[in-house]
């Protein structure tokens, strides 16, 4: 036997073996959702079909969207594949389950008006297509190769759907104006402060005769300012369910700990550097750990926002089924939660690599610095969009920056 036909039959038996896992989840998840029993009725075949499809959604968010936080520390090897896929998946679910929110709009961003819609019948229907559409679209982009927004695929689903149960009078346009505008938006926004970060890594450190005293002085300052961001950006969209805080008082609370961090790591740096040799690969080395630690913070911060988003209509759902009735916000449940979380794992772990090798290395070439600067991007990016109330996508905003460093390059 030839040594490709070997390797094909190898590759079918994997893929054999990652369908049969996700179907096995899925089965699972029909059998759990069938236990419950919601106003003490029997079982709910809709609550079920609805679990299904909320636990494929699931998994294709970890298979697509989970690329974007740990893609670049991939490409730029500052993290393996397999240790990207643990971090990501321990730190999607932690946000998922910790921090995820209380509550949720039941009809995405008010992308449709829920008191045009006759009754709870046509709104659970409406919110099981939604839900699948939006899964198999991220199914059909990942078979592609092709990094998506989740968010955006759920509100696309919702206005199509609110479309078909309502008519065109059903939505609002306005917002999805907001949110078509975001998709040039937040990529130009991106790679605009990637390659920003990049220039000054270039000027200040790597155009440098001494890149090794240079990198003393400005590492510890540039790792401060990413304490900054992802310290106001999980205070803000990470932890909103544990704490409600606002932009200024985030970013008080960022201010203080990367004073404190800039002191710590000039210590650090100067120590860890004094070996290193005058060249671009040590300067490399000193942002590997910051790319961890981002990598982590991206995923939580994700886990805490976007699979509530992504979860909404399931919630909506199951208190459709439970109240017999139309809700605009529905609470929810920790096993909607779960579903989420469990499902973003197993997505990822099974479906993720080809996502993360596209991110992380197939835009462009990555190191530590390049992919420093797109972590950057991504934190900052949010926190100002959050602010101007524009609904962007991390997933966009994270390819931007790839864009924008290769650019710059």
């Amino acid at each position: 036997m030839a040594p490709d036909t070997r390797s094909e039959q190898a590759s079918k038996k994997q893929d054999f073996k990652r369908l049969g896992l996700a179907l096995l989840f899925l089965v699972g998840t029909a059998f759990f959702a069938a236990s419950l029993q919601p106003g003490g009725s029997g079982v709910s075949i809709e609550l079920v079909i609805a679990a299904v499809i909320g636990g494929y959604m699931a998994m294709n968010i970890g298979a697509n969207d989970v690329a974007n936080n740990v893609g670049p520390a991939v490409g730029s090897k500052a993290l393996t594949l397999l240790g990207a896929i643990l971090i990501a998946a321990i730190f999607e679910a932690a946000g998922a389950l910790i921090a995820g929110g209380d509550v949720v709009s039941t009809v995405k961003k008010g992308i449709i008006d829920p008191s045009l819609i006759p009754n709870a019948r046509i709104f659970i229907a409406l919110m099981m297509a939604a839900l699948f559409a939006g899964a198999l679209w991220l199914n059909i982009a990942t078979a592609l190769g092709a990094p998506v927004s989740t968010t955006h695929a759920i509100v696309g689903g919702v206005l199509g759907a609110g479309i078909a149960a309502g008519g065109f009078g059903i939505a609002n346009w306005n917002q999805m104006g907001m949110i078509a505008a975001s998709w040039v938006i937040s990529p130009v926004i991106g790679g605009a402060i990637a390659a920003g970060f990049l220039f000054w890594i270039k000027r200040s450190i790597t155009y440098r005769r001494d890149m090794i005293g240079a990198g003393r002085r400005m590492v510890p300052v540039m790792v401060s300012i990413m304490v900054f961001a992802f310290s106001t950006y999980l205070i803000m969209k990470g932890l909103k369910k544990i704490i409600k805080l606002d932009i200024l008082q985030a970013g008080g609370i960022g201010l203080v700990l990367a004073v404190v961090s800039y002191f710590v790591l000039k210590s650090l740096v100067s120590k860890h550097s004094a070996s290193l040799a005058n060249e671009k690969p040590s300067i490399n080395k000193l942002f590997t750990i910051p790319l961890i630690f981002a990598a982590a913070l991206l995923s939580f911060a994700h886990g805490a926002n976007d699979v509530a988003n992504a979860v909404g209509p399931l919630a909506a759902i199951a208190e459709a089924v439970s109240s017999d009735g139309v809700a605009s916000k529905a609470p929810i449940p920790f096993w909607v939660m779960a579903i989420g979380a469990i499902g973003i794992s197993i997505g990822l772990a099974l479906f993720g690599p080809k996502l993360i090798k596209t991110v992380g290395s197939e835009i462009t070439e990555l190191d530590q610095m390049r992919a420093f600067c797109i972590a950057m991007a991504a934190a900052i990016t949010v926190i100002i969009a959050s602010q101007l109330g524009l609904p962007v996508s991390s997933t966009h905003i994270a390819v931007g920056g790839v864009f924008g460093v290769g650019f710059l390059r």
